[in-house]
Order: structure tokens, then sequence, then C-alpha cells
């Protein structure tokens, strides 16, 4: 599946659904010990409150209210020790404001660049084509050597029960439960173990190891059934997620590429 980089993973959450953007003035909607809080603060707080389900009510207001005022005392004692001025405080500030930055610009650019319902479609075909039209009931032991492999599956030819043997995977989410991995489509496993997947049967274990970048596989076939993609709309949100991701990587790089460094 797509792997995306880990700035645009982290970012693509905050672009797709951001708090609104204001324009700056100067007019105070509060003054604590002399120093004005700006309207625009107000606003972009409250904003953030109701974007995560706060009615817009007296309350809220108040609310806001008596926390912006709080964090302004707080901050007017951090200024009066000189911890605004430390090199460390100076980096982490800087920080925060280029992540404000960002996702603005990354806001705007997802929303004056629109995916189409066509290619979300589009998407939608290709991720049920890679799939295929089965999906496969497996369990597998994985080890770290070919020459334990082997001798699972030599136990195995011998008789030996699949799910005793698992006990000795070093997979933590499938050995307590006999190696199974629950019902999955090839291309959701990495490349080496769908494959060695589909060439089973029913009831049949790899008779040599599989290898793959975690280490040696026994797999078994447990069952295999037809595919039931669902219909687009069901995935229609996480596939406009993968889309806007993608978008953000390929902005990143094409951006990366064009940038004078020294």
């Amino acid at each position: 599946m797509l792997k995306l980089s880990r700035l645009a993973s982290l970012l693509v959450a905050a672009t797709i659904v951001s708090a609104p953007v204001f324009a700056q003035n100067k007019t105070a909607f509060a003054t604590v010990n002399g120093q004005a809080i700006p309207q625009y603060v107000y606003d972009a707080f409250a904003a953030e409150q109701k974007a995560q389900g706060a009615p817009d009510s007296p309350e809220l207001k108040n609310a806001v209210k008596e926390e912006l005022v709080r964090r302004e005392i707080l901050v007017q004692e951090a200024k009066k020790k000189g911890l605004d001025k430390k090199p460390d405080m100076l980096g982490q500030m800087e920080l925060a404001r280029q992540a404000v930055l960002i996702r603005a610009y990354l806001s705007d650019y997802v929303k004056s660049h629109p995916i189409s319902e066509a290619q979300l479609k589009a998407e939608y075909d290709v991720v049920k084509n890679a799939q295929g039209g089965t999906e496969y009931k497996a369990r597998h032991v994985l080890v770290e050597s070919e020459e334990k492999a082997k001798e699972i599956i030599a136990k195995l030819d011998k008789g030996e029960s699949f799910a005793e043997l698992a006990k000795q995977s070093k997979d933590p989410g499938s050995k307590d439960k006999g190696g199974e991995l629950g019902w999955s489509a090839p291309s959701s496993y990495v490349k080496p173990f769908g494959e060695a997947l589909t060439q089973l049967k029913k009831g049949e274990y790899t008779k040599t190891p599989v290898h793959s970048d975690f280490g040696y596989h026994v797999i078994q076939l447990d069952d295999s059934r037809p595919l039931n993609p669902p219909p687009f709309e069901q995935v229609k949100q996480q596939l406009q997620q993968r889309a806007n991701q993608r978008q953000i990587e390929d902005l990143v790089k094409e951006l990366r590429g064009k940038a004078k460094v020294n």
C-alpha cells in the first residue's frame, strides 16, 4: 500500500480538516496586566473548540476567555524569568510557528487542487484490482533462520500441530493464536508471502521456507473465498485521505528538488 514520508503522514490530517484562518486585527478582546490579547487569538481558539464539537454558547465564550487569560498570565511569568530568551525555548517556538504556517500552506494547496470524483473512482479500481478476486485465511510461523524454518516443516511432515509449533513464532500478533492471520488479500502481505500463499491449496503448508524482510515463514492455507470489496461510497473518505497524502508528498518532493540548499 501507499508509503508516506513522515512529513506527509503527520500533516495530512491537519491539512484536510484545519481551523479557519482569521485576518489579523489589533482589536483586543481582553487585557491582562496591561497586555492586550488580540481578538484573532480568541477567534482561532474558539474555532478549534467548535471544530472538536463544542457548541457555540455563552459558556464556551467564557471558558475560552478564561483559558486564554490564564495562558497570558503564565506567559508573562515565563517572560519575567527570561525563558523566552533561552536558545532551546526559541527553537521550540520557531518549530511551533513553522507548524502553523505549514498547516495553513498545505491546507490552501489541497483546497486549490481538488481531487475529482473520477480520480477517486480510478484509485478505487486500482486498489480493487490489486487485491484480486480471492482472499485467504492463513496462518504462519515466523522464525529468524532458514534452518529453524526447515525444522518446523519437518515436524509438520511428521504430523505435529501447526498451532503448537506457532508458539515458537516471533510474530507477537499471531503466535498465541496458533499462527492465525485472519482473512486478507495476498496484496496485504509482503510480496514473497503473498505469492507463496496463492500457490497453496486448502490445508497445505509451504514445503520450503519463505524468506521476507521479517525473517523466514512457514505458511499454511486454512481456507479461501471470493473477495467482495466494500462499495466505493463506503471507502470514499479513506481514498480521499490517501489521495491528499500523495498530493502532499509529491508537492514536498517537487519543492525540495527546486530548493537551493548550501
